[in-house]
């Protein structure tokens, strides 16, 4: 499995059986989250084995079983911060499903536990990822068609279809889908989000997914 087919295959998970993350499977990700935070700029942290964060706050009312792992979404205080968690954070959920392992994105913050992740005075947890080896795969939920999402024609580019596409197969808070592709003309895309809880994070998501689905050889960002 790559990264492209991980997409479709990759599914909310909050039930997870009780096995460490352990032996190879650990190293890979281990590996390959210290990548991201070279890439990224951000500081993010594997905490395992650690059951309490999942047990307190608003947290216990998720309907999380064995969730005794999870990924700290750290970086630089500032306004990019929960955009930017959520294109690399994506991209971290994504290659987890090739090697085996389950995931959920978690919008509130877990209860403080002293000791398990390292925050600099300039940085801010802005939220988790649970991760591990889950009770099931998931389920697909409902997405809203292409047009609702974008300017998606008849006269549209391929490219273009696949990257909408394989955006409204991206996780998003409370499932809403609150984003908007447009196709500006030529090669050129833009994205904005519209409203509700997390949508920054959301479109970081989103904007990791068009690009898997488009090929970023196929298209620019037109930013704001």
């Amino acid at each position: 499995m790559d990264i492209r087919e991980a997409i479709s295959l990759r599914h909310s998970v909050r039930k997870y059986r009780d096995q460490p993350i352990e032996g190879k499977t650990l190293e890979l990700l281990e590996a390959y989250i210290a990548d991201v935070s070279r890439e990224s700029g951000l500081h993010l942290q594997l905490v395992r084995n650690e059951p309490r964060a999942f047990k307190s706050g608003i947290i216990k009312y998720g309907g999380f079983s064995n969730a005794n792992n999870y990924i700290a979404m750290i970086g630089p205080k500032g306004d990019a911060l929960r955009e930017t968690c959520g294109y690399y954070g994506e991209k971290i959920v994504l290659y987890a499903q090739t090697i085996g392992l389950n995931t959920c994105w978690v919008g509130f913050r877990v209860g403080y536990v002293p000791d398990v992740y390292e925050l600099a005075r300039d940085e801010e947890l802005a939220l988790v990822i649970a991760i591990g080896y889950g009770e099931n795969s998931g389920r697909q939920h409902r997405s809203k068609r292409p047009e609702k999402v974008s300017n998606l024609s008849e006269t549209s580019p391929e490219w273009f279809r696949k990257g909408v596409e394989a955006a409204l197969l991206a996780p998003t808070a409370i499932n809403q889908q609150h984003f908007y592709f447009t196709h500006e003309g030529g090669n050129e895309v833009s994205v904005k989000k519209t409203y509700g809880p997390f949508s920054d994070v959301d479109l970081g998501i989103v904007r990791l997914h068009f690009e898997l689905g488009a090929g970023k050889e196929n298209f620019v960002w037109k930013e704001k």
